[in-house]
């Protein structure tokens, strides 16, 4: 057992709980970004409001603040490479996180992923600093769903696809 456990500690404890992936969608044009998470919840149902914990140095930290719109897309079996994409695998970064998926605008604005099993279009409703996160809290304003789309998880460092 560690005691007084560092930051990669608990980071190594961490990929132990299984997580489901995620994509937060934020910004036009050329201030498009994104990023993966797995610490997606659901706060309350009404109102339907959402919960992630976004990384204060991530790219789409400040966006959030800026734009106040979100897409949230659930990320089904066949969705690993959006996943390493809005991971930043290969350094791939910004607008560029978009390419090889379909997208559709959904009524704030925000994109949503087209065949997610479940996707969410957000108002920011507030953001909460804590240590070297932001507690997220968006207000869903639309849902999408795709019936039969499995899901894709995070465990033990890697990306895993479920399927129905």
């Amino acid at each position: 057992m560690a005691e007084d456990p560092t930051g990669k500690d608990f980071r190594d404890a961490m990929r132990a709980f299984v997580g489901n992936c995620s994509v937060i969608t934020v910004g036009d044009g050329e201030e498009a970004s994104g990023l993966v998470v797995t610490s997606a919840i659901s706060l309350s149902a009404d109102p339907p409001l959402l919960l992630a914990c976004v990384n204060r140095t991530a790219s789409s930290h400040p966006l959030l603040v800026r734009y106040g719109r979100f897409g949230w897309s659930s990320l089904g079996a066949a969705h690993q490479a959006v996943a390493e994409r809005f991971s930043g695998f290969g350094g791939v970064k910004g607008p560029a996180r978009y390419e090889g998926a379909e997208w559709e605008t959904a009524v704030t604005g925000a994109r949503l992923l087209t065949g997610a099993p479940t996707a969410f279009d957000c108002t920011v409703e507030e953001m909460i600093d804590r240590a070297t996160h932001s507690i997220l809290i968006g207000r869903v304003r639309a849902i999408r769903t795709t019936p039969g789309a499995g899901a894709l998880i995070y465990w033990n460092g890697g990306y895993r696809a479920l399927v129905d």
